[in-house]
């Protein structure tokens, strides 16, 4: 299964969708699959721009609306985590994972699903200390504080992780994991971003919770991106085995954003997304441990009086089996919450944040496994019930303010407030659309895709000691006809065969 992994993809799903269609024709090869490692962006319309903790400047529909709406179709299954640039409020929606578009799934806070045969984990957000033990207390209408908290990764996620027995072959996340830098060409890295080097000696540079998950669920691969450039490690384990590290940039021309590798699967199984027995199974179990206020939320430990240990037994998921009448394959029940923008609509109305919607998947697999759905709690809690859907109650509306802008937003002045999470005010806002300029994948294009392709075959020289720097090497594909240009990057590393 020849699978691609993007970086931030910050909202571009079309540029994303043509460079891969241009690879496909240049390498003449099919993807199956997509998997983006956060700051996707699910924006539908305006509303939920409002909800995410950038500054108005930077309020950018981009691309997603026309894939939720239905305008356009994913051309591949594709498989998302969140990051720190999202429209938080529908990623609320689906904190156990759904479908966010057709062909388009998240994640959820933290999950592990299948797809033909690969088993594919992840965790969704930021690390931040002051909010890792809290509940997931957020709602929105959000303010300044809790538009960035509720991205935050919690200690709940983390510890269901943990839980996970069965081995993992892919994981993602948003943050790097701490200490990664260590195993591979650290100095490299500190001379394309200098103002990394003080975090890397100082331990702080990623996130902890992250690091602790790599050393205990061993991933045959994991994925990065909020650092915004590429870089490689491997990772020993004690028990001989070793994680293929990957970091990828953002989605700008000439950045290194996409990978594409190949992975063993089943191939008696079809290429579409299964539920993960043991991750249901975790769920149900630890049903009990999920918070809903802004307080301390401890896990159960090993002195504790109660259940520490919730790692699934045959019994808990025969359970599980027998309520998914043993089909573990996700359903397709997308649905639209809220109204996705319309460029026609002449409507002009202050546009504020939405209420908290209920969204039917959640709904779906909460009354499936008998566990709790996190916004309905702290609404039961408050005495108050979901917003009336946007379908229903609001208008599209007005595009007629919108300005041109160059989308290469983190290239400015104002990039420490993305990287670093910092609160900014809110400003009178004014939505742009995107006019991002990747070269289109056209056999007239004069310009270059900086990407990653599979080669078909390499050695396994990528077996070498692991605190030896990996090589990194850049990659160019061309899209003019007869004339592709190729510097293999991390050829060794991502070979072909699975050898560790």
């Amino acid at each position: 299964m020849k699978i691609a992994v993007e970086g931030c993809a910050h909202g571009e799903l079309e540029k994303i969708y043509d460079t891969i269609k241009c690879l496909e024709e240049r390498e003449n090869i099919k993807v199956d699959l997509l998997l983006c490692c956060g700051d996707f962006q699910t924006s539908r319309n305006e509303e939920d721009l409002r909800c995410m903790a950038v500054p108005p400047k930077y309020y950018d529909l981009c691309s997603f609306y026309k894939y939720y709406s239905g305008e356009k179709i994913a051309p591949i299954l594709t498989v998302l985590i969140g990051g720190n640039h999202e429209a938080s409020n529908y990623l609320q929606e689906l904190p156990y994972g759904g479908w966010v578009a057709p062909r388009i799934y998240y994640m959820g806070y933290a999950g592990v699903i299948n797809v033909g045969g690969v088993k594919i984990g992840g965790i969704s957000g930021i690390y931040k200390k002051g909010d890792f033990m809290k509940g997931h207390f957020e709602i929105c209408p959000y303010d300044n504080s809790t538009k960035r908290s509720v991205y935050h990764i919690r200690n709940l996620e983390i510890f269901r992780l943990k839980q996970v027995t069965e081995p993992i072959d892919i994981f993602l996340s948003h943050d790097w994991p701490t200490n990664v830098t260590d195993y591979g060409n650290k100095e490299q890295l500190i001379r394309f971003k200098p103002h990394f080097k003080d975090d890397i000696e100082m331990r702080k540079l990623g996130s902890k919770p992250c690091e602790d998950l790599l050393n205990t669920l061993k991933p045959k691969y994991w994925f990065s991106a909020h650092l915004h450039c590429k870089f490689a490690a491997l990772i020993p384990h004690q028990n001989e085995t070793v994680t293929k590290f990957l970091a990828l940039d953002k989605c700008l021309p000439k950045r290194r954003f996409l990978q594409v590798f190949d992975v063993p699967h089943d191939e008696n199984e079809e290429i579409k997304i299964n539920y993960d027995l043991e991750w249901l199974t975790i769920l149900m179990t630890t049903n009990h441990l999920l918070s809903v206020k802004p307080e301390t939320n401890s896990m159960p430990g090993p002195y504790s009086d109660e259940r520490n240990c919730f790692k699934p037994t045959e019994e808990e998921k025969n359970i599980i089996l027998s309520k998914l009448s043993n089909n573990l394959t996700v359903p397709e029940n997308f649905v639209q919450t809220m109204k996705p923008y319309d460029v026609n609509s002449s409507n002009k109305v202050q546009l504020e944040q939405p209420g908290p919607l209920q969204n039917p998947q959640t709904t779906y697999l909460c009354k499936l496994l008998n566990i709790d759905d996190p916004i309905e709690l702290i609404l039961k809690n408050n005495d108050q019930n979901f917003s009336e859907s946007n379908l229903s109650l609001k208008t599209n509306h007005s595009s007629s303010n919108v300005v041109n802008s160059d989308c290469d937003l983190e290239e400015t002045s104002d990039e420490p407030s993305f990287i670093n999470d910092t609160i900014v005010e809110d400003s009178p806002p004014q939505t742009k659309r995107s006019i991002l300029c990747l070269p289109e994948p056209k056999n007239d294009s004069n310009d270059l895709f900086f990407i990653d392709t599979e080669p078909s075959s390499c050695d396994n020289s990528w077996k070498r000691k692991s605190q030896e720097s990996v090589d990194v090497k850049d990659e160019i594909v061309s899209c003019k006809p007869d004339q592709k240009k190729f510097k293999r990057r991390n050829f060794n590393i991502y070979g072909s065969g699975d050898n560790s």
